[in-house]
């Protein structure tokens, strides 16, 4: 990036300083991962100076029949990879590719159900706080306290009373494996639609280490980062009778161009997902999540659920008289970046919660496996159980450095 620090020394300086904090430090965030070079070199390109408002084939500009090529690509790649029938590959975000859906046969006021965020659902889902919540008439669901895994009797008993016309499924911050069938069964009996949204767990359902909702619902979104490890953005894959609905409900109802660099890094991150060395870079992340979670228990911390079937676990501090912002932070000193997370049945604010989730998807990427992860929970454990003391942190801080440069983030780009 030497024409960068050239003309923008400052911005260059931030971009550096952010590439040792990520080499440096073990990031834990169960929604991020590192994209692979491929991906980056695809995203800075000088497909970013063209305007591809529309379709292939119909486009509101002329001089686009390699964005045709690239976007028909993308889409035929994905299709391939879940085994839908049609893909939507234009949305900007996951946000984005579930409000698609919504506008594509809904109208304010209807009626929907989903995951609560407190029970590990996402804003987007139909929080009060959200544009979803404003528009529709949302009805929560959550997890049985008990187990807390998702209750489906319950559910179904709710959906059987409400008649909702959109059931929604998937979560931002649930440890086990969904039923897509179950929530699809109760959809259809009661005369509505589904979605699901699989955003955080994608790159297990196209792998077959998860059941896979394409097919099975009505719709299912994604992003196509986190486990998919792709660049930033969204997609939707419906059924051939839904595709004309969700298309222009994307463009132009929703959106205007498409960003075409993003795009083409989507289909190379398609691409890669198909290759048998990604399905065991999948099977890793599951492995090591799992070795985490035990780790942690043997550290006598809680975990939701009893532990994890996926890239994520949630871990409970109400034992430990800690808030998981506080965790947070402490963490953050130590050289680990978590986030707080809320947790069924919590009596603290969303913004201290009670929990903190935990992701292995960036670890594994780097190289990390099951003996990296019980050193990871034993560092964890160690600054929790220290966190009145600086130097304490500041020791592990400096092991955790030296650790993760032998799992460098890309060995052939150097940054001074």
């Amino acid at each position: 990036m030497s024409s960068l620090a050239l003309f923008d020394p400052e911005i260059f300086d931030l971009i550096n300083r952010e590439h040792w904090r990520q080499t440096e430090g073990l990031e834990l965030i169960a929604s991020e991962n590192v994209v692979a070079r491929e991906v980056l070199e695809a995203m800075g390109t000088i497909l970013t100076n063209k305007y591809a408002e529309g379709y292939p084939g119909k486009r509101y500009y002329g001089g686009c029949e390699f964005h045709d090529q690239i976007e028909n690509l993308a889409r035929d790649r994905l299709c391939r990879l879940f085994g839908a029938e049609h893909a939507n590959v234009q949305p900007h975000s996951g946000s984005q590719a579930n409000e698609a859906v919504y506008l594509s046969f809904m109208k304010p006021g209807d009626k929907m159900m989903s995951q609560s965020l407190n029970n590990g659902g996402h804003l987007s889902h139909g929080d009060p706080a959200n544009i979803s919540g404003k528009y529709f008439d949302v009805t929560p669901y959550g997890v049985d306290f008990d187990t807390e895994l998702l209750d489906y009797g319950a559910i179904e008993e709710t959906a059987r009373k409400l008649k909702p016309k959109l059931i929604v499924c998937g979560a931002s911050a649930y440890p086990r494996e969904i039923d897509f069938k179950a929530f699809a069964e109760i959809a259809e009996d009661v005369g509505a639609k589904s979605m699901a949204d699989i955003a955080h767990i994608s790159g297990l359902c196209c792998t077959g280490l998860h059941n896979s909702p394409v097919g099975v619902t009505t719709f299912t979104t994604s992003t196509t980062h986190k486990t998919l490890r792709g660049p930033r953005g969204g997609v939707i894959m419906c059924n051939k009778e839904e595709a004309s609905r969700i298309d222009n409900a994307v463009f132009p109802g929703m959106q205007g161009g498409p960003l075409m660099h993003v795009i083409a890094a989507k289909a190379v991150c398609f691409r890669e997902a198909s290759t048998p060395e990604y399905k065991e870079y999948a099977k890793q992340v599951v492995k090591n999540c799992k070795v985490l979670t035990a780790a942690l228990e043997d550290n006598n911390f809680r975990l939701v659920s009893g532990g994890t079937d996926n890239h994520l676990c949630l871990v409970d501090l109400s034992d430990h008289n800690i808030s998981g912002h506080q965790a947070e932070l402490t963490l953050g000193r130590a050289g680990i970046t978590v986030n707080k997370n809320t947790i069924p049945r919590q009596a603290l604010s969303p913004f201290e919660t009670s929990g903190i989730r935990i992701g292995t998807p960036t670890i594994t990427s780097r190289g990390m496996k099951e003996d990296e992860c019980k050193q990871i929970a034993d560092w964890i454990s160690r600054a929790l159980k220290n966190m009145d003391k600086p130097a304490v942190l500041s020791e592990i801080k400096e092991e955790v450095k030296k650790f993760c440069l032998r799992f460098p983030l890309y060995p052939e780009i150097r940054m001074t």
